[in-house]
């Protein structure tokens, strides 16, 4: 089968890999966003998908929309029979749908219809749930809300970041993809309504979404850091200065119970007050910093009992 590949970040790379890889289907083309900075030197660069698709010299466009007239025309020199779309970031207009005969394919990193939405992988963690998974559904005019084609699940380990979790559905995502698409081009394949009831949405996080309140309870805290980590990134601020925080541990049996926001400060450790357990700073990176100890920094910073996150 004929197809153009829609995707951009990382984990949607293993999905265009698998493509390329299968013997049934040919990658004719690949719509990825446009090279954006990164990085602390800003430096423009291309997404991984543009990148994987440069090396094996497949055709790259990057429109800001899809309705662009230049990209509908190149569509159309495509001629696609299938487009499947993983994480590529933009809008798929109403008037393109139906453009390829088999229509556009999504693969969503969640089990639909939870977690309709740009961040499935952080709200499930977020959320507590014990099971996710990763969906394939034709991309109809509402979000995330077409026929599903197949699923495969993923239990969620109680270590799991975001990032965790998002490699090992890539990995298992990828085949589902590619399987979907055989069963499209075999004729064998039937997409399913989503059920009406068990609907969540994921929108978009933002920096602001990532920071850390400390009124919480110990569970609550460390659900929220593995959903933002690695992106944005966990955050707090001791007075004027902002710090990540990359890594924790909930203390069950402490002696000490510093009040929600408050520092306890050890020789060996630096931990912070919840609404219930406190909670071990492990690893940290404040502002203009390299990653290190929570030990080390409250050394390098003198940092005393009672003083508070926020």
């Amino acid at each position: 089968m004929r197809v153009v590949f829609a995707g951009t970040p990382e984990p949607a790379v293993g999905s265009l890999q698998a493509l390329l890889e299968s013997d049934r289907h040919e990658v004719v083309g690949v719509i990825s966003r446009p090279d954006a900075a990164a990085g602390r030197g800003r430096k423009v660069s291309r997404s991984p998908v543009a990148q994987l698709a440069d090396d094996n010299n497949i055709p790259v466009i990057t429109p800001r929309r899809l309705a662009d007239p230049d990209a509908v025309d190149q569509l159309r020199v495509w001629a696609p029979e299938c487009i499947p779309v993983v994480a590529y970031g933009g809008l798929v207009p109403a008037s393109l749908l139906d453009l390829p005969t088999h229509g556009w394919v999504n693969l969503h990193f969640s089990l639909l219809p939870a977690w309709r939405g740009a961040a499935p992988v952080q709200a499930a963690i977020a959320a507590g749930d014990e099971v996710t998974g990763a969906s394939t559904f034709r991309i109809e005019a509402g979000l995330d809300t077409g026929p599903i084609f197949g699923v495969v699940t993923e239990r969620i380990r109680p270590t799991d970041t975001a990032g965790d979790l998002l490699g090992r559905l890539s990995e298992t995502g990828a085949g589902l993809l590619v399987s979907t698409i055989d069963g499209l081009e075999d004729g064998a394949l039937i997409a399913v309504p989503q059920p009406t009831d068990g609907i969540s949405t994921a929108p978009k996080i933002t920096i602001d979404d990532a920071r850390i309140r400390w009124d919480l309870p110990a569970h609550l805290v460390d659900r929220h850091i593995r959903a933002m980590t690695p992106a944005p990134g966990p955050w707090t601020n001791l007075g004027d200065l902002r710090v990540k925080v990359a890594q924790i541990s909930i203390v069950k049996e402490a002696e000490e119970r510093p009040a929600a926001g408050e520092l306890l400060v050890t020789k060996k450790a630096l931990m912070v007050g919840t609404q219930t357990d406190p909670i071990r700073l492990d690893v940290v990176q404040p502002q203009g910093k390299k990653a290190m100890a929570g030990a080390d920094w409250a050394r390098g910073a003198r940092l005393t009992n009672g003083q508070a996150l926020s």
